[in-house]
């Protein structure tokens, strides 16, 4: 059976991502041999992305977080405009991604659960208050609120837990689906990874370049470019 079989005669279709579903527009990795985690600092990057480090050198943390976690001109590519055309058709119910982004909403996606936060969310640890991602950008050193506080992104940081809210309506929307396409994500990272045990539907579709540790329990294994697989696929008519 072909993906797009698969995607015709399913109704409630789960679309779980990562970094690989952003790589076609322009946005590293982090685990492949060009990732983030490849190139050299002075630190490694799991220790500057970790709530320790946050905490300890934060003027540091930001000067990594500017130059290589903001990508705020990147646009969609094919992956998240036909993630939101499924939506929109009806047939899709949620995307979750493990992605800080935001272009599934930028392409138009409404019910996007958002597992390690969004680069476009920061608030100030002391008051609250919201800031825009471009504040961040174009602040020097700590980015400081009115209120003197320190500005932090809405990311999920190593050491720091998910958000429950999320988890629980990502495992609700898993639980229901009748398809799941997991996309461009090495499934090694947890608790995100562990999401899939509760899929129980009919299909189980796996879109990624290198070998994964669910390829067994897949019914169909694709090692392409995610957008140009998504991209190549007809909407059904709602």
């Amino acid at each position: 059976m072909t993906l797009q079989q698969m995607i015709d005669s399913s109704r409630r279709i789960v679309f779980f991502g990562g970094a690989g579903v952003s790589t076609e527009s322009g946005i590293p990795d982090f685990r492949s041999t060009d990732g983030l985690y490849h190139q050299r600092y002075r630190w490694p990057p799991e220790q500057i992305l970790s709530h320790t480090f946050f905490e300890r050198m934060p003027e540091e943390f930001f000067r990594f977080y500017r130059e290589k976690m903001l990508p705020l001109d990147a646009k969609p590519n094919p992956a998240h405009l036909q993630l939101a055309a499924l939506e929109q058709a009806g047939r899709l119910r949620a995307v979750i991604t493990q992605n800080i982004d935001g272009l599934h909403t930028k392409a138009g996606s409404r019910t996007v659960y958002e597992l390690h936060g969004s680069i476009w969310r920061n608030h100030c640890t002391r008051c609250g208050k919201f800031y825009p991602p471009e504040y961040i950008r174009d602040s020097q050193g700590v980015p400081r609120c009115d209120c003197g506080g320190c500005i932090k992104p809405d990311v999920v940081l190593y050491e720091e837990g998910l958000d429950d809210d999320v988890v629980s309506a990502a495992v609700h929307a898993i639980r229901q689906s009748d398809l799941m396409i997991v996309a461009g994500t090495s499934l090694t990272v947890y608790p995100a990874a562990g999401l899939l045990s509760y899929f129980h539907g009919d299909h189980l579709v796996l879109i990624n370049r290198d070998v994964t540790p669910f390829d067994s329990e897949a019914d169909l294994v694709i090692r392409e470019k995610v957008g140009e697989v998504l991209g190549a696929l007809q909407v059904p008519k709602p």
